[in-house]
């Protein structure tokens, strides 16, 4: 689609571009989409349409700290890896 995708297990989790430079988009939950958009609503907004019911949110980078861009990605990474990838990430980290 002519911007970059981020992808865990061949799905995408997050992308940069659309609808403008400038812009992000992660996978969120419904839930967690209201819980950002409530924290941060500068940074984050719902995408249109049936996507943005699901938890698909616009992330208007300029606005977003690093640290909530982190925690953005590390949710939608964690809503599309596949559960043995999540299960070798957990036993990997240091405790």
């Amino acid at each position: 689609m002519n911007h970059p995708d981020f992808r865990v297990g061949g799905r995408i989790f997050a992308s940069l571009g659309p609808p403008r430079s400038g812009w992000g988009m992660v996978k969120l939950t419904p839930q967690q989409q209201q819980s950002f958009i409530r924290s941060s609503p500068e940074a984050f907004a719902p995408c249109q349409g049936a996507w943005g019911r699901r938890g698909a949110t616009h992330v208007r980078l300029a606005a977003a700290g690093r640290a909530v861009v982190r925690d953005a990605l590390t949710a939608a990474w964690l809503n599309t890896a596949p559960k043995r990838l999540i299960e070798a990430q957990t036993r990997s980290e240091p405790s």
